[in-house]
């Protein structure tokens, strides 16, 4: 069959997208995603995206990582497809829609997207890190050189290691200023470094938050792949009124045959 899909990327996060309001594509043929995600032998991306009608909100998110397996939430693949939505003409300025992880609301102002993503009640505090649930699971911990840190091996022996076969995404982080840091994250379902992970910035921000390393509710998150900014509101022991904002854009579209 042929497949109509626009290719789709936010910070180097990058994603297939398909518009599936007719629901003829087949997303239960998990070697099929797999295929369209693999860099050598289909289109290449971190995961695929199907964006389909609902009818309480102006549309629903469908995410699959890249190893064709239905994931968890994704928040750069979240302001993606609010991208996508306003090329679609389905949304202009504001938008409300559903993901695996609930209701989710964002703007549009450019090429820049603010999602706002999941309250989250609580942190759990590891030795020498923190874990948390943002839309996906995440591991955040603090290294010295992030430049040179070998994020693969490192993360893929956290992820299983400490994890297990559910596992965690595992970011890396180091403090460059006040309210500012890098991010490197090892990304499950991908099993490899990925150049943004929208949940893991966000995580990054709530965690160095709860350790008291942010001044106000504002964090700047530098990925490889582009910069990020997170707000929020502290409650209790936990964040509400969380934003994820960055750019979001078509890259370009075609046909997989």
């Amino acid at each position: 069959m042929k497949i109509d899909f626009y290719k789709y990327q936010g910070t180097g996060n990058d994603f297939v997208m398909i518009d599936n309001r007719n629901m003829d594509f087949p997303k239960a043929n998990t070697a099929l995603i797999a295929k369209l995600c693999d860099r050598r032998f289909g289109v290449g991306a971190d995961g695929l995206i199907l964006l389909e009608n609902d009818e309480a909100t102006d549309f629903r998110m469908l995410y699959y990582n890249a190893d064709g397996k239905e994931g968890s939430m994704c928040g750069n693949g979240g302001r993606s497809i609010v991208a996508f939505a306003a090329h679609l003409r389905i949304i202009e300025a504001k938008t409300t829609f559903i993901a695996v992880d609930g209701l989710h609301e964002a703007t549009v102002s450019k090429e820049t997207i603010r999602l706002k993503m999941k309250d989250v009640p609580q942190l759990h505090t590891k030795p020498n890190a923190i874990f948390l649930n943002t839309g996906s699971p995440h591991h955040v911990q603090l290294v010295a050189d992030l430049e040179r840190f070998d994020v693969v091996k490192e993360g893929r022996k956290l992820r299983y290691g400490l994890y297990g076969e559910a596992g965690s995404n595992i970011n890396f982080a180091e403090e460059k200023g006040n309210n500012e840091f890098a991010i490197r994250t090892y990304e499950r379902g991908v099993e490899d470094e990925t150049l943004s992970c929208g949940t893991g910035v966000t995580a990054l921000a709530l965690s160095m938050a709860t350790l008291g390393k942010v001044v106000d509710n504002k964090v700047s998150v530098h990925a490889k792949g582009g910069n990020l900014e997170v707000t929020f509101e502290k409650d209790g022991a936990g964040f509400k009124n969380i934003f994820l904002s960055g750019k979001a854009e078509q890259v370009f579209k075609g046909v997989f045959l």
